[in-house]
C-alpha cells in the first residue's frame, strides 16, 4: 500500500489547491489537557546580528499530548508501540472522514457511534483495510477558546470537560476492519466526561494510533483523499506534536 500510495503521489506535480493542512499551529494560545505545561518559544537570537546579517534560533519545550499531535499506542497500553515504532507506512494512508457534526451539535459529549461508522459504510462502501478513519465533529469552529472547546479554562480542571468523542463500539469496529490510525477534531477520542478512556484502549490495545485536534477536517470529502501523519519521531514517546496534510483527489 505505502509504496503504490508514493508512487502515485510523486508521478505527476501536485496541484498546490489539492493539498490541505489539517495542522493548527504551534503558539501560546495551543490547547493542551488542562493538566499540561502546554507550548513554550524561546527566542536566542531574533536579530541582525555584529556582523550584519539576519540570525534567527532558539528552542522550544511542549507536552507530547497538546495541539495536532498523534498518540502512540504505548499511551495507553503496556507494551505497545511507543512513537517511533510506528511504521512510516502506516503514516501514509486513505483517509475516510465521518461526518457527526450535527449530532455533536445536539449534545456536546456526544459519542460517535458504531451506528454511525455502518452508516456512512452503506453510503460510501466499507472502510478499507490499511486506512485512516477521522471523525468530524464540527468542533474545530470553538479554537482557540479553551472554555468552549473543552468546556472548562480552568487550568488542572479535567473534571468538567465537555466536547464530542468516539464510542468504544465505534472503535472496536474500527479494529475490525483493520484501519492504521483513528482521529478526531476535537481534544481526545474519549470525550470529555471519559473517565476510563475506553476508545484509547481499545485502538492502543491493537497498536493503532491516534490523531487529535484536527484541524480543517470540514474541507476533506467524505473519500477519496490521501492522509500524510508526520509526527515527531520521539523515542519511547507517549505521543508527540504533528504535521497532518492532506491531499484531496
Amino acid at each position: 500500500m505505502f509504496p503504490v500510495l508514493l508512487l502515485a503521489l510523486c508521478s505527476a506535480d501536485i496541484d498546490p489547491a489539492k493539498i490541505v493542512d489539517l495542522t493548527y499551529p504551534f503558539n501560546s494560545k495551543t490547547i493542551y489537557w488542562p493538566n499540561a505545561k502546554g507550548f513554550v518559544h524561546r527566542k536566542d537570537g531574533w536579530a541582525k546580528n555584529a556582523q550584519g546579517f539576519w540570525y534567527a534560533a532558539g528552542g522550544f519545550s511542549t507536552d507530547e499530548h497538546g495541539g495536532t499531535h498523534v498518540d502512540s499506542p504505548v499511551h495507553f497500553a503496556e507494551g505497545k508501540l511507543a512513537l517511533e515504532g510506528v511504521a512510516a507506512s502506516k503514516l501514509v494512508a486513505p483517509v475516510n472522514v465521518i461526518d457527526v457534526s450535527l449530532q455533536a451539535e445536539r449534545n456536546a459529549d456526544y459519542l460517535a457511534s458504531a451506528a454511525d461508522v455502518l452508516a456512512w459504510e452503506k453510503q460510501h462502501g466499507a472502510i478499507r483495510k490499511g486506512s485512516i478513519v477521522l471523525f468530524r465533529t464540527g468542533w474545530g469552529k470553538f479554537w482557540p477558546d479553551k472554555k468552549k472547546y473543552l468546556g472548562s479554562d480552568v487550568a488542572g480542571d479535567t473534571a468538567n470537560l465537555h466536547f464530542p468523542g468516539i464510542a468504544p463500539a465505534a472503535a472496536e469496529l474500527l479494529v475490525k476492519r483493520g484501519v492504521y490510525g483513528v482521529g478526531i477534531d476535537t481534544a481526545s477520542n474519549d470525550h470529555g466526561p471519559s473517565r476510563m478512556f475506553e476508545t484509547h484502549r481499545v485502538l492502543a490495545a491493537e497498536n493503532i494510533y491516534g490523531i487529535e485536534n484536527v484541524a480543517n477536517l470540514e474541507r476533506l470529502p467524505a473519500t477519496g483523499a490521501t492522509l500524510i501523519v508526520a509526527p515527531i519521531k520521539i523515542e519511547g514517546g507517549s505521543g508527540g506534536p504533528a504535521r497532518l496534510l492532506a491531499i484531496l483527489p
